[in-house]
């Protein structure tokens, strides 16, 4: 494989070039450790569009770089719909300053909920530890 390039997010052609590379569905699960069904799990929530040669898929550049940022939005808590919602705001506005603007207040959101839920854990491991505390105490009493 050649070494990825910036691509066009918004390139309407449905067909890759005759010279654009293009990816298989398992060049793509292995390159990016996951499952071929995982790639047609996102091909169908829409967030990728791969070309078909009769039931074999043919992923562009595009494909494969949609796909990357799926995956890092997963890792960074966006939803699929949140990521799907980014594509569209590229796909249409090609200045991108909308889907900036939107990826701000998702952060801004995600950073917020991370905080609550550390403030969540804090509290539950506070429980957790005055729990162990007391079975310890109960337990020594139980051995004197």
């Amino acid at each position: 494989m050649k070494p990825d390039n910036q691509t066009n997010f918004a390139s309407s052609a449905k067909m890759p070039a005759s010279n654009e590379q293009t990816f298989s569905i398992s060049e793509l699960a292995k390159e990016f450790d996951i499952t071929t069904r995982s790639i047609r799990f996102y091909e169908d929530q829409g967030l990728i569009t791969p070309e078909r040669n009769g039931q074999t898929r043919i992923y562009s550049k595009r494909d494969k770089v949609r796909l990357k940022l799926i995956l890092r939005g997963k890792r960074l808590g966006f939803t699929l719909a949140e990521t799907g919602r980014l594509f569209e705001l590229y796909d249409a506005d090609k200045s991108s300053a909308k889907q900036l603007v939107t990826m701000l207040d998702l952060i801004a959101d995600k950073k917020s909920d991370l905080s609550q839920q550390m403030d969540d854990i804090k509290v539950v491991l506070m429980e957790l530890v005055t729990a162990e505390r007391r079975c310890r105490d109960t337990l020594n009493k139980i051995d004197e």
